[in-house]
């Protein structure tokens, strides 16, 4: 029975793409604090999100996994090197080494830690050329797993995703469905029965013509990728600015899902 819960990591565990309210995002990490606190007495819950968009490996060893070794929950959720091995020139394998550092740490005061892999992204267009470097990560993370008897959250198998709603319209993050599937998954990976299926297969959509595809393609460029390219040119980060949201109660989680649902 877990009572407490930290979630350590990038934008992807933020929940960028999951629009919650004031501008903020829930994502699959609150969607998954919610199914845990199902499971405990009301009010006997303790749940902190202190992930940020946009940061590297080793800001978030240095801002978020020395706060979650104090906290000492029963869970973390470590999500981190995903913005690293995007930049040119990274090397899987040195970035694995320092991912395994953190991980030493946060099993030393957590009672149980679960690390993800990376999503398969052969279609995924600005992240394809990247899929072989992905899983060579992705070996590594399981292999750290492996010996500091972490869980995993497999992602790379998970191929509701491969589906173009599970994803936001900038199409490197989640959409709030693509995060529901995943915080679903990760139910199932700490053994816990959950709501639905994360596999459950899509309703079919109609076909698209090239020209829409074409049109969508430009509108994405012009609107997601050129600026994303904009901010790598200028050194800037979308999380340069953000606050971590920190800790949050599940009751606040579960109506801020009900208002945008």
């Amino acid at each position: 029975m877990i009572g407490s819960y930290v979630a350590v990591g990038d934008s992807f565990t933020e929940g960028v793409g999951d629009p919650g309210p004031d501008g903020a995002f829930v994502g699959w990490a609150d969607r998954l604090a919610v199914l845990l606190a199902d499971r405990r007495p009301e009010g006997d819950f303790r749940y902190a999100n202190l992930a940020v968009r946009g940061k590297l490996l080793d800001q978030i060893v240095a801002d978020q996994v020395s706060r979650a070794v104090e906290l000492a929950p029963d869970l973390v959720s470590f999500c981190a090197g995903g913005n690293d091995i995007l930049r040119p020139g990274t090397d899987p394998d040195e970035v694995a080494e320092r991912f395994e550092e953190a991980v030493a740490q946060l099993t030393a005061a957590a009672g149980t830690v679960l690390v993800t892999t990376g999503f398969d992204t052969r279609r995924v267009p600005l992240l394809k050329h990247l899929r072989g470097k992905i899983a060579t990560y992705n070996g590594h993370v399981r292999a750290v797993a492996d010996r500091y008897g972490c869980l995993v959250l497999d992602l790379w198998s998970l191929r509701s995703v491969q589906d173009r709603r599970a994803w936001d319209a900038d199409r490197l993050h989640l959409s709030p469905e693509g995060h529901t599937r995943v915080a679903l998954r990760a139910g199932l990976s700490l053994g816990l029965k959950v709501p639905a299926d994360p596999e459950q297969p899509w309703p079919p959509l109609p076909p698209r013509g090239t020209l829409e595809i074409r049109r969508d393609d430009v509108h994405w460029a012009r609107e997601y990728l050129v600026p994303w390219i904009g901010r790598r040119l200028r050194g800037e980060s979308s999380g340069d600015h953000v606050t971590a949201k920190g800790t949050l109660s599940p009751e606040d989680i579960r109506s801020w899902i009900a208002k945008v649902a």
